[in-house]
């Protein structure tokens, strides 16, 4: 099945390429999408953490922000209980789905667990994968991810275009 990662400094567009694709599949009749989105929180033009977002309930909840007491990684502290009751539950869930779109597999994420856990579910099930992955992570897991994946570095030249491009493989590979 096809599993493909994005991939690339940050702020170069990763989750936007990973969210306008999955938005074209979503819009294809009885195509149904599960997984994770993130998104920065932002408060007067600041950056204060990090949102996790169910794709397929539109559930949402903190990942990561400036203030709390989980654990850190940089100056953000993770939010466990959002990560595990929202982000692992809905990998868990999106195993129903005809594409899980896990965005991101990084640093925050990795922090649990149960949400290494999940995705391990969804690369052992037979469902095609849409994720971002972080771009220097040597966690066994992203390494797997890298290995299997068909993985492709964004940058400014082809961030336009990659969202047609994978929705395009994605959309003739179901």
């Amino acid at each position: 099945m096809l599993k493909i990662a994005v991939t690339g400094s940050p702020g170069i567009g990763k989750s936007t390429v990973v969210a306008k694709a999955a938005e074209k599949l979503a819009n294809q009749p009885g195509f149904k999408i599960g997984g994770i989105q993130t998104a920065e929180i932002r408060k007067e033009g600041r950056r204060e953490g990090f949102s996790i977002m169910d794709l397929a309930t539109g559930k949402t909840g903190v990942l990561g922000s400036i203030r709390g007491s989980g654990p850190r990684v940089g100056k953000y502290h993770v939010n466990l209980e959002d990560l595990e009751k929202i982000g692992a539950n809905a990998l868990r869930s999106a195993l129903e789905c005809d594409l899980i779109v896990i965005d991101e597999v990084g640093p925050m994420e990795l922090k649990s667990e149960a949400f290494v856990s999940a995705v391990e579910a969804v690369l052992e099930s037979n469902k095609p994968v849409l994720a971002v992955l972080h771009r220097s992570s040597s966690h066994h897991l992203v390494q797997r991810m890298r290995k299997e994946f068909e993985v492709l570095m964004v940058n400014e030249k082809n961030r336009d275009e990659l969202p047609e491009i994978i929705f395009a493989r994605l959309r003739y590979k179901n």
